[in-house]
């Protein structure tokens, strides 16, 4: 997740305060892992810095004075840029599941247990997912769709992976 194109994104919907842009970020893109204000605020000075955004005078609240931020053409082009560019296709062919296999097996470890304990971790957060698509709205369901469809594919692969493992070790005890 890019924090600061995330960000340029909120602020070509409506002009803000940092303090909605966090809330906004918060509801649409923080499931688990809330943004600190701190780095709010210090992403908010780099795009300031770098003419992406421009600061408002300080406005008069409730509470300390709020500045609202708005998004300029430089960071309306540069959002507009990522927006449209494709996200890299999925997974990179060097994972950490294939990494501790290998090695496992390299090092004369039970590679099987591995396995064995990675399916029950991901099934037990499968059960965690499907609990919060059950619970939550449309977003929380969405986000764990996602979730789910790529602990499915791994456990597809972990499935695979185990039955090959005679051959892998035979391939990797060659080297």
């Amino acid at each position: 997740m890019s924090v600061p194109l995330t960000l340029l994104g909120l602020l070509e919907r409506e002009p803000s305060h940092g303090y909605d842009l966090k809330r906004d970020y918060d509801a649409f893109f923080g499931r688990g892992k809330p943004l600190p204000f701190g780095q709010v605020y210090a992403t908010l000075g780099r795009l300031a810095r770098d003419g992406k955004v421009v600061v408002g005078e300080p406005e008069a609240g409730d509470g300390p004075d709020r500045k609202r931020y708005v998004i300029t053409e430089t960071g309306a082009t540069e959002f507009e840029d990522w927006l449209r560019e494709p996200v890299a296709a999925e997974p990179h062919l060097q994972t950490v599941l294939f990494s501790k296999v290998v090695l496992a097996l390299m090092l004369g470890r039970d590679a099987e247990l591995y396995l064995d304990t990675q399916r029950a971790a991901h099934l037990k957060r499968m059960r965690e997912l499907t609990e919060i698509k059950r619970s939550g709205g449309l977003v929380d369901a969405l986000l764990a769709d996602h979730g789910l469809f790529h602990l499915e594919s791994d456990l597809r692969w972990i499935d695979l992976t185990a039955a090959r493992l005679d051959a892998l070790a035979a391939e990797v005890a060659k080297r």
